[in-house]
């Protein structure tokens, strides 16, 4: 059996090359089974003076920007409006076409978020080149824009593997669980760990037995 493909979206301050060396665990946990292609956001993040965090990139990119004037982003950060996400829909919707078709989506942390919302377009039939078969969340939530609300109205039908770590000091497991409700019957990977994507021999189980439902 050919294996399936996968579009993986990376996370705030990532970009496609860094999320690939960091799944590199991912990848050789799935390799029989699953090919994973990763795209780069268009929205580059401006370095910020006081970030120490080591997961700042060189080439840091973002999907969208919750605070449009810095053009910087937290989970958690509530705004009437965002900044950019109609051009990285424009990014997937052309990623699909040149390199397409995919079987599945998966995304990280931002990205997750941002798969939930490529999600509801698909079910809403407002992107005809979707066509996403099932989708992974790793440390996803809901976006707490005001004018991405309408992604959440319609419980979808997509099936769904929501990933998250009880350890998660940048989006809590509470962030992740709060995004389950949007997902018919959502399936549930917990570990005990933090920010990353889990990919353990203990995990490889539930992903094989999540992924060959599809093949």
């Amino acid at each position: 059996m050919p294996p399936l493909r996968v579009l993986c979206i990376h996370g705030y301050r990532q970009n496609g090359a860094s999320f690939r060396e960091k799944t590199g665990a991912l990848r050789k946990l799935l390799k029989k089974h699953v090919e994973l292609v990763y795209l780069t956001a268009p929205l580059s993040v401006p370095p910020e003076v006081t970030d120490k965090e080591s997961e700042a990139e060189e080439d840091s990119r973002g999907w969208w920007f919750s605070d449009v004037q810095a053009r910087s982003f937290s989970a958690r950060q509530e705004c009437e409006e965002s900044l950019g996400l109609d051009q990285s829909v424009a990014t997937v919707r052309e990623a699909v076409k040149a390199q397409g078709p995919f079987d599945g989506i998966l995304g990280f942390s931002q990205g997750a978020a941002f798969v939930a919302v490529l999600c509801s377009l698909q079910e809403k039939n407002l992107e005809p080149d979707f066509s996403f078969r099932f989708a992974v969340l790793v440390a996803g939530f809901r976006s707490a824009c005001k004018e991405h609300q309408t992604y959440y109205d319609a419980r979808l039908q997509i099936p769904s593997l929501h990933v998250f770590g009880l350890e998660d000091r940048v989006i809590p497991d509470s962030m992740s669980r709060e995004l389950l409700p949007s997902f018919q019957d959502p399936q549930v990977l917990i570990h005990p760990g933090g920010h990353f994507v889990p990919a353990a021999s203990a995990h490889r189980q539930t992903y094989q037995e999540f992924l060959k439902k599809f093949q």
